[in-house]
């Protein structure tokens, strides 16, 4: 069934490319083909790894040809700058595809990723050690739609969403629990442990990967393959997406992590609580010795009435 579902698609991508050219890869358009053999071989643009063009690219290949294959920047780095590493980062991968465990970009500075290449540790030295490469087998893919006159009906959106992912993607229908519709509100809900998946699957993070990228105009299918999402024909115009990793195992960030306006807010409410103590603490002494002094008044008085 699977291999049929496969065959099918590519089939389809192939047909909608091969009037343009014979030898290319339909699913992966950062690529560079040639004959050999009578059989068209492609390989991934930056790291020069075979691909299987009847499938989808792994994300740690398309991150590397779409970071090879970007403008080199034309103005010169200014001394001591730094950029943040994480997004869009030149990643190391194995002779799979698959993201090693530990990721540098070509840096001092080194970090451990998830299996959807997402880091999941602070950062550290050349010397910091990943132990394993923990799976990402749960991925919420969160939409917003354009505004429009009235919702889509729920059964609607999740129907052709699923038929969607399944088609284009080739993701098996198991491995999407659940789509929730709020208008304007889509969450899509991807589930693929590591027992679940076998030979011959799609990761559910190449998916994530291949869909995000399509939603913002940068789709590393060929541009005859169009990315056309609707609802019962209508277009589901996308203007929003956010999409959120959840590993096997817990990540493994420190109170480093903090950013500058959490931290800010958390010293904020340290120095509340304590001026409201001293506050507390002043107010009570100076009542203290008001009651103190009528105290002493009153005894004095006392004295004076009962002397002679």
């Amino acid at each position: 069934m699977e291999s049929a579902l496969r065959a099918a698609v590519f089939l389809t991508l192939v047909a909608g490319t091969a009037a343009q050219n014979p030898c290319l890869c339909p699913m992966n358009r950062r690529t560079h083909c040639d004959m050999e053999s009578g059989s068209c071989i492609c390989k991934a643009q930056g790291s020069n790894q075979r691909v299987d063009c009847s499938t989808l690219t792994s994300k740690c290949l398309l991150m590397k040809a779409e970071m090879n294959t970007r403008t080199p920047r034309y103005f010169s780095k200014p001394e001591d700058a730094f950029r943040d590493n994480d997004g869009l980062y030149d990643p190391d991968c194995d002779s799979s595809g698959t993201f090693k465990a530990r990721q540098c970009n070509n840096t001092e500075t080194c970090w451990c990723v998830n299996s959807a290449g997402v880091r999941r540790t602070d950062k550290g030295n050349k010397y910091m050690r990943c132990s394993e490469l923990v799976r990402t087998g749960r991925i919420l893919i969160e939409l917003k739609h354009k505004e429009r006159e009235s919702a889509f009906l729920k059964s609607e959106v999740e129907n052709s969403l699923r038929q969607f992912l399944q088609n284009r993607y080739m993701l098996r229908q198991n491995f999407i629990p659940d789509i929730k519709y709020e208008y304007p509100f889509i969450q899509i809900d991807l589930n693929q442990s590591s027992t679940q998946k076998s030979y011959g699957d799609v990761d559910i993070a190449d998916v994530a990967y291949y869909f995000e990228k399509e939603v913002k105009r940068d789709s590393p299918f060929h541009s005859s393959n169009a990315f056309n999402l609707s609802v019962k024909g209508v277009p589901l115009d996308i203007e929003e997406i956010l999409i959120y990793y959840i590993d096997e195992k817990p990540p493994e960030f420190s109170m480093k992590r903090l950013t500058a306006g959490i931290i800010a807010v958390v010293v904020v409410i340290v120095l509340a609580f304590i001026t409201g103590i001293t506050v507390f603490v002043l107010t009570r002494r100076w009542r203290t010795g008001k009651y103190e002094k009528v105290e002493i008044k009153e005894m004095r008085e006392m004295k004076r009435g009962e002397s002679p």
